[in-house]
C-alpha cells in the first residue's frame, strides 16, 4: 500500500498502518461511511438506484481496482491543490483557473448503531444490521480462512443476536396486551425481524458455505410456539381469576370465563394485531386456530367425565350457540374462517351429551303435556264449565300445548344446533293426542251436565291444532303431523256426532214425511224447517270457525237425509204436472234449507246445487235432456251410482225401462271417461239404496 501511494504521489510521504480494531467494528465504520457517501449523491442517481444493499456495496468494492478504488477509499488524498490551499476551507470559496469553487456544508447523516436500534425498539433495523455483519463475516470465511481467525467477531455477533432475540420475543410475549401505538409499532418491528431471520435461514439452506452456528435460527417456529403458549396462559389465567357466582356452577363459571377471554382476545387480534402482521402470515386465523384448539382441549377434558344435566346443557350451548356466535360477530366474520375450525367437541363426546339432553327434554315435555290435560280433566270432573269468549266456549289446551312444544323445539334446536334432532322430541305430541282423544271419549260417554259445553270448547282446540298442523306452522316430522291430523279428524267427527245425533232424533219424525204425497203439500217440510231452526239455537256456543263447521255438517246431513227419503220412491210422479210440482217443491226446499243454514253460519252452498240438479231431472221430459242433466250431475259428483240414478228415474213413472237404461248407460260412459276426481266432495256415497 505504501509503495503504491509513493509511486502515485512522490512529493509526499505516506504511511499505511495496519488496523488493530476488530473486524466487526471496522465493518461497521466502513458501512456507515459508505451509506453517508451514497446519501450525498445527487437525487437522480439515488432514485434510479432504488437504494444499494450492503452486499452489493461489498461486491462492488471487492471488484474495483486502481485509482477509482483509492479515490473511493481515500478521498482526501485526491483533493485538488487549490482545495487544500483554500483559506476559506469548508463553506468558503477559492479561485481556480479564474473560476470560484463554492463548498456548501451539508448536515451529517446519523445512522443509528445496533445498540441504539435496540434501545428504540427498532428491531427490524437491528436485525438487518446483524444480518449484514453476518454476511460480511461469513463471506470471508473460506477454506483458507478458518472460523478461528474471526473467533472474536463471531462471538460478538452471537452476543448481539442473543440480545436482539431476547427483546424480539419479549415484545412478542406482550402481543395480547398491546394498547397503544408505540406497543403496536414495536410488535410490528419484531414481526418484521422474525421475517428477516426466516428469509436468512432460507438463504443459508441454499448456500454450501460454512453455516453460522446459530443457523437456522427457527425464529418463526419459536414465534408460533410462543403464541400457542401465550394463548394457553390467557385461558389458564382466566380460570384462576374468575369471580364467584352463586347463580352458576364452578364448571359453568370456568367455561364462561374462558369464552369471554377468547372473544376479547380475538377482537384485539382482528382490530390491532392484524395490522402488525403481513397478510401472508394470516395472523387472525393463526390465533383463531390456537384459541379453538386450546378451548376445545379444555372442554374435552370436561366432557369426558359424567356431567349433571345443567352442566351438560351448558356445554352444548357453548358448542352450538355461544362459540359460533362469537365467530359470527361482524368484526370477526370476514377475518376468521369459522367453517375450517369445526366444532369444539368431536361427535363421540357430543353424542352422549345430546342423548342425555334429549331424554331430559322428552321427559320434561311429557310432564308438561300431562299437566295441561290433568288441569282440563279436573275442571270437568269438578263440574266447571269451560271459559267463554264472545259467548263462545273456548279451551286453552291447544294453545298451551303449542306454546310448550314450540318453546321446547326452539330451545332444543338452539342447544343442539340441529333441527332434525330437535324434532325427535315431538313424538310426545302423538302420545298426548291419543290421551286427549281418550279423555274426550270419556266426556261423551259420561254425558255430564257440563259435557256438551266442554265438547264445544274442545272443538275450539281441535281447530287450533289443525290450523297449526295443516299450515305447518310447527316444523314437525311428517309422520307426527299425519298421525296427529288423523286423531284430530276422529275427535272432530266424534264431537259432531255427539252434538248432532240428538238433533236428528228430534227431526226423525219430520224426515219420514219427505218424499211422500204429503210432502208435496209443503206442510211436512215447513214443520221440519221449524224444528231445525229450534235445534240450531241449542247448538250455538262454539267459536266462529267451529260453528261454521258444525252448521255445515248438519246442513250436509239434513240434505243427505232429504235425498235418501226422496229416492226411496214413496211418491209416484205419473204425469208432467206432478213432475213439475215436484220440481218446484224440491227447488223451494233447497232454497229454504240454504237460507236457514247460511244464517247460522254454514258455508256449504254446493248442497243447494245438488237438490236443484235433482229437481231439474224430475222436470225434464225429453230423454236427451235428461241424459245431459245426469251427465252434469255425475260429472260434478262422481260418487253418483247407477242404482241412485235408477231410483231417481223411477219416480218418473211415465219413463220407460228402456229409456232408464239408456240414461244409466250415459252415466256409466261419463264416469268411465272422466274417472274419479279426488277434489270433489263426497255426497251420494252416504246414501244407500236397497
Amino acid at each position: 500500500m505504501s509503495s503504491m501511494l509513493r509511486s502515485c504521489f512522490p512529493c509526499r510521504s505516506y504511511t499505511v498502518k495496519a488496523s488493530t480494531r476488530p473486524l466487526s467494528e471496522r465493518w461497521s465504520r466502513f458501512h456507515n461511511r459508505m451509506r453517508m457517501r451514497m446519501r450525498m449523491r445527487s437525487p437522480s442517481n439515488s432514485s434510479d438506484a432504488g437504494g444499494t444493499s450492503p452486499n452489493l456495496l461489498q461486491e462492488q468494492s471487492s471488484r474495483s481496482t486502481g485509482q477509482g478504488w483509492l479515490r473511493g477509499r481515500f478521498p482526501k488524498l485526491f483533493r485538488s491543490q487549490a482545495g487544500l490551499a483554500s483559506p476559506a476551507g469548508v463553506g468558503g470559496s477559492a479561485a481556480t483557473d479564474g473560476r470560484q469553487i463554492v463548498h456548501v456544508e451539508e448536515p451529517p447523516v446519523v445512522i443509528p448503531t445496533f445498540e441504539q436500534n435496540l434501545e428504540d425498539r427498532n428491531l427490524r433495523e437491528a436485525a438487518q444490521l446483524l444480518i449484514e455483519q453476518e454476511r460480511h463475516l461469513f463471506g470471508e470465511i473460506t477454506e483458507s480462512v478458518s472460523l478461528k481467525c474471526h473467533e472474536e467477531e463471531v462471538k460478538k455477533l452471537a452476543t448481539d443476536r442473543e440480545a436482539l432475540e431476547k427483546l424480539v420475543f419479549q415484545t412478542l410475549e406482550g402481543s395480547l396486551e398491546v394498547n397503544d401505538d408505540n406497543m403496536a409499532a414495536a410488535l410490528r418491528s419484531a414481526v418484521e425481524a422474525i421475517q428477516l431471520e426466516e428469509q436468512q435461514d432460507q438463504l443459508w439452506r441454499q448456500n454450501q458455505k460454512t453455516f453460522p452456528p446459530w443457523r437456522p435460527s427457527g425464529w418463526r417456529k419459536r414465534h408460533d410456539l410462543m403464541l400457542r403458549r401465550l394463548v394457553e396462559n390467557r385461558l389458564d389465567n382466566e380460570e384462576d381469576q374468575k369471580t364467584p357466582d352463586n347463580q352458576v356452577s364452578a364448571l359453568q363459571a370456568d367455561v364462561q370465563g374462558m369464552g369471554r377471554q377468547l372473544k376479547e382476545d380475538l377482537l384485539l387480534v382482528v382490530k390491532v394485531l392484524n395490522n402488525c402482521y403481513p397478510p401472508d402470515m394470516d395472523v387472525c386465523n393463526l390465533y383463531a386456530r390456537m384459541f379453538h384448539q386450546s378451548f376445545s382441549a379444555r372442554l374435552r377434558k370436561i366432557a369426558e367425565y359424567g356431567l349433571e344435566d345443567k352442566d351438560g346443557t351448558f356445554l352444548l350451548l357453548w358448542v352450538n350457540k355461544y362459540y359460533p356466535g362469537i365467530l359470527q360477530k361482524p368484526e370477526l366474520v370476514n377475518e376468521i374462517d369459522a367453517e375450517a375450525l369445526g366444532k369444539l367437541l368431536p361427535e363421540d363426546l357430543l353424542e352422549p351429551l345430546e342423548e342425555q339432553f334429549l331424554s331430559n327434554q322428552q321427559s320434561e315435555l311429557k310432564t308438561n303435556l300431562d299437566n295441561v290435560l290433568k288441569e282440563e280433566k279436573e275442571k270437568w270432573t269438578n263440574g266447571e264449565e269451560p271459559s267463554r269468549e264472545d259467548d263462545c266456549y273456548i279451551s286453552t289446551v291447544a294453545y298451551d300445548v303449542i306454546v310448550l312444544l314450540n318453546g321446547r323445539m326452539t330451545s332444543t334446536q338452539t342447544i343442539l344446533g340441529d333441527q332434525q334432532k330437535a324434532q325427535s322430541i315431538t313424538d310426545q305430541l302423538k302420545d298426548f293426542m291419543q290421551r286427549y282423544k281418550v279423555f274426550q271419549e270419556d266426556v261423551i260417554k259420561q254425558n255430564r251436565a257440563n259435557s256438551k259445553a266442554l265438547v264445544k270448547a274442545t272443538l275450539h282446540s281441535i281447530q287450533q291444532f289443525s290450523d297449526v298442523l295443516v299450515r305447518k306452522k310447527l316444523l314437525l316430522p311428517e309422520d307426527v303431523r299425519e298421525s296427529c291430523l288423523c286423531v284430530l279428524t276422529d275427535m272432530r267427527q266424534s264431537a259432531h256426532a255427539y252434538l248432532l245425533n240428538p238433533v236428528h232424533k228430534v227431526l226423525k219424525p219430520h224426515y219420514q214425511k219427505l218424499g211422500t204425497s204429503d210432502w208435496l203439500k209443503k206442510n211436512p217440510f215447513e214443520k221440519l224447517l221449524s224444528s231445525i231452526e229450534k235445534e240450531l239455537e241449542d247448538l250455538q256456543g262454539s267459536s266462529l270457525l267451529c260453528n261454521q263447521e258444525l252448521m255445515g255438517q248438519l246442513h250436509q246431513e239434513v240434505t243427505v237425509e232429504y235425498v235418501r227419503r226422496l229416492l226411496k220412491g214413496d211418491v209416484k210422479l205419473k204425469d208432467r204436472e206432478k213432475q213439475q210440482n215436484a220440481y218446484l217443491t224440491v227447488k223451494d226446499n233447497a232454497e229454504s234449507l240454504h237460507k236457514l243454514f247460511s244464517s247460522k253460519g254454514s258455508q256449504e252452498e254446493w248442497l243447494k246445487e245438488i237438490l236443484i240438479k235433482i229437481a231439474e231431472v224430475l222436470q225434464l221430459q225429453d230423454v236427451p235432456a235428461i241424459q245431459m242433466q245426469i251427465i252434469s250431475l255425475g260429472s260434478a259428483y262422481p260418487d253418483l251410482s247407477e242404482k241412485q240414478v235408477s231410483a231417481l228415474l223411477k219416480l218418473k213413472t211415465n219413463l220407460s225401462k228402456a229409456d232408464r237404461k239408456t240414461v244409466k248407460a250415459t252415466l256409466v260412459d261419463t264416469l268411465n271417461a272422466t274417472g274419479a276426481d279426488l277434489n270433489t266432495r263426497p255426497f251420494f256415497c252416504r246414501i244407500e239404496i236397497r
